[in-house]
């Protein structure tokens, strides 16, 4: 059976066949082909896990390499067995030894092969007998995909280097020789060190009181996958929120950090009665850089945060509600693989918005939804069927950083929207508290979370929901009719401000925005025609001052429109945006507007130069992507 033929038969049956399906062969070689098979790791988690892990790693800022050894606590799964396989990219590895309790050391063989540009390299150890613990030494290479190594002038402070990892989706295997697949949980430890003057951090139990030392050792006793295990070193100083909660940032950021997420705790408390207890003791924010390529990542007890939400009035604080969310939805239930991520983002948007409507509202929450459901129906215009579904045909070669979209997140958390319609929302939440305790710690499967579905929601509502409805929600394109719809009031009136300054009934300046907030302005970009005359341009930003906002959200709407509209007087403002940032959604529209003539490409290009030395490798090579083609004629 060939791979083409397994997707074919993929995307023909998504559920009934590939459910039941537990091996095929291809090119002469065994493929599991259930959903909890992982096409983005060489794992073999079948045979044998790894169950703990501890790192030993030297931070070197002036090599930009981390060097030690990873120590791999192993489960035998299989008793004949005798390969471990780990996934690896452009990692340095010097040896590696084996033994048994406290036995000797014994040398044991590996080879690495050779290198695919999205998978990185698989390494295989040898061993004439099972090894209870196998350490490689090794070493990262200076353009690791998941780390970034910052120069002083890329901080806030300006004095000191800033290292910081980032392991969603496979990029672990960038810095640790491990399974790099979410379908394997593990613990960890750790003993990192550094230059004296600087503060390691990693997702573990960070100490609020800890002194800089230059040697840190940390400790995860929640087992995680690889994609959450995270490092940041630099010059950063605690500020507490609450017990248990706090702010680890800059000196020059910690205070506005602190004022603008202060909500934090009331949104775990929020998120506990609804859910059940956070499990993680603590949760900190890590505010990064501004080249951090995503809004946040919730490696747990630290959620890395980026900067361009603090705004001053926390209208952008859903973000933390976010990544506070992942501490149920993900990190505590995760996908098995890639191919089911609307499991980890789909529930986490919708606990998400549940937290913003009780900390702030009803109205916020519904502008968030709307806002999503725009978004994921204009993702899904320029997608194929099979993208648009939710419970995706397996990736085989696709890197899995491009395979995530607003359908995820926003048709994911729009099936849950449509699920509290029909059974209550007392009953969805009570199903939701039930799953997250009945898989906590696990990573499962769709096929997992729909027999859990079917036995626990629908035989207890059994006329709520149709075979029908859930087939086409689950595997189906497009959002079915059964979607329920969300409105914001304040958003028709943002609608009708929006048309009568198109009709020329009013202008821009008799608009009634000055208590817009930002969900707002959002709306009112978007519904924009996605070209305007100049004069219109003109007309709104001497009104409104949007070339050259500070707020990333307006900035990522604003400058394409600039661009397609070739409103030139904004691009001293727009290169400044995105040498500044390196947030992918806030500056990808722009460059790829940017890229649709030749001489946006070529400007495109010389912003990139500039900006490069202060973009994550994520980002650097998204923009790469979008600018490759002909160069601009003379």
């Amino acid at each position: 059976m060939t791979r083409t033929l397994l997707l074919a038969l993929a995307l023909l049956f998504p559920a009934p066949l590939l459910a039941d399906a537990s091996e095929a062969t291809v090119a002469g070689e065994a493929v599991d082909t259930s959903r909890r098979a992982d096409e983005h790791s060489h794992a073999e988690p079948d045979r044998v896990r790894v169950r703990h892990l501890h790192l030993d790693l030297a931070v070197d800022f002036e090599e930009r390499r981390l060097a030690g050894f990873v120590d791999l606590h192993l489960d035998w799964q299989d008793p004949r067995y005798r390969r471990l396989h780990l996934d690896t990219r452009e990692l340095e590895v010097e040896r590696v030894v084996g033994r048994n309790g406290d036995g000797p050391w014994r040398r044991l063989r590996h080879t690495i092969e050779p290198h695919d540009p999205v998978f990185g390299s698989r390494m295989v150890v040898r061993m004439s007998r099972q090894y209870d613990l196998v350490r490689v030494h090794y070493r990262t290479s200076p353009g690791a995909s998941g780390l970034q190594w910052l120069e002083p002038s890329m901080t806030a402070g300006r004095e000191h280097p800033f290292l910081f990892s980032q392991s969603q989706a496979i990029h672990a295997r960038s810095w640790v020789p491990l399974q790099d697949t979410p379908s394997v949980r593990f613990t960890y430890s750790a003993r990192i060190r550094t230059p004296a003057e600087l503060m390691a951090l990693m997702s573990a139990d960070n100490d609020p009181q800890a002194r800089r030392t230059g040697d840190y050792r940390f400790v995860m006793p929640q087992p995680i996958p690889a994609y959450l295990m995270a490092i940041a070193v630099g010059d950063v100083v605690f500020e507490p929120i609450s017990a248990r909660a706090g702010v680890w940032a800059e000196p020059s950021v910690v205070q506005a950090a602190v004022e603008e997420f202060i909500d934090t705790e009331r949104m775990i408390e929020v998120t506990e009665a609804l859910y059940g207890p956070y499990r993680w003791e603590r949760y900190d924010l890590l505010i990064l850089p501004p080249s951090f390529p995503y809004g946040g990542m919730e490696n747990p007890r630290l959620s890395f945060i980026t900067p361009t939400v603090i705004v001053g009035d926390r209208s952008l604080t859903a973000l933390i509600a976010h990544e506070l969310a992942h501490s149920w939805s993900g990190n505590l239930v995760t996908n098995a693989s890639a191919k089911d991520f609307w499991l980890n983002e789909g529930f986490t948007r919708y606990v998400e918005n549940r937290i913003v409507e009780a900390v702030y509202g009803t109205e916020r929450a519904a502008m968030i939804r709307v806002i999503g459901k725009n978004r994921v129906r204009g993702v899904m215009q320029g997608m194929d069927e099979e993208e648009q579904r939710l419970v995706r045909a397996p990736l085989p070669g696709q890197d899995p950083d491009d395979a995530l979209s607003a359908v995820a997140y926003d048709k994911g958390a729009w099936f849950l929207y449509f699920l509290e319609e029909r059974v209550g929302r007392e009953a969805l939440d009570g199903f939701l508290r039930g799953y997250f305790d009945h898989f906590a710690f696990q990573s499962i499967s769709s096929d997992d979370f729909i027999a859990y579905f079917r036995q626990h929601l629908m035989a207890a509502h059994p006329e709520a929901i149709s075979e029908d409805e859930l087939q086409e929600w689950l595997y189906g394109s497009g959002i079915p009719d059964s979607a329920p719809v969300t409105r914001s009031e304040r958003f028709d009136a943002v609608d009708a401000a929006r048309s009568a300054w198109l009709s020329s009934e009013q202008a821009a300046r008799e608009l009634d925005s000055g208590e817009w907030s930002t969900q707002e302005w959002i709306h009112f970009l978007e519904g924009l025609p996605r070209e305007l005359e100049p004069n219109q341009l003109i007309e709104l930003d001497e009104a409104f001052g949007l070339t050259g906002t500070a707020n990333g959200e307006l900035a990522e709407r604003w400058y394409p429109l600039t661009v397609r509209s070739g409103y030139f007087e904004a691009r001293p403002a727009l290169a400044a945006f995105l040498r500044k940032n390196g947030r992918r959604k806030l500056i990808m529209p722009s460059y790829q507007a940017l890229a649709q003539s030749e001489e946006g490409r070529a400007f495109a290009r010389q912003v990139f130069e500039e900006a490069r030395p202060g973009y994550h490798p994520i980002t650097i090579a998204s923009v790469e992507a979008v600018l490759a083609g002909p160069e601009s004629a003379d």
